[in-house]
């Protein structure tokens, strides 16, 4: 059985870190058809994750993401393409996190 282990600082505090592993969450079930449970909890959460030759979990932290994957043995030959898949979706997650957000334009009414 292949494993996958991901490890990813961030500094985006719990409450951003839930909404980045609830968007992943998302993605996964409608990318690849995974079944996701996510357990709330005061310090982390843990989203759970399976399907067929899958099964894992994503730990989210206030400061970093864990993840820990298992592969059955037909995917396990597919371990470096899956494990790169999910690294990129995360990081790109977080990346889109990090970005400041844009100010909003100032507007002016017009008086007739």
């Amino acid at each position: 059985m292949a494993q996958i282990q991901l490890h990813r600082d961030h500094q985006l505090g719990l409450e951003r870190a839930r909404k980045i592993a609830w968007a992943w969450a998302e993605k996964v079930e409608a990318q690849f058809g995974m079944e996701c449970t996510v357990i709330e909890g005061d310090s982390h959460d843990i989203v759970e994750f399976t399907r067929a030759g899958v099964n894992g979990e994503l730990k989210v932290a206030a400061d970093h993401f864990d993840l820990s994957a298992k592969l059955g043995f037909l995917l396990g030959a597919f371990a470096g393409t899956i494990e790169a898949e999910i690294e990129k979706e995360l990081d790109k997650l977080l990346k889109q996190s990090s970005k400041p957000a844009k100010p909003a334009k100032a507007t002016t009414a017009k008086k007739k």
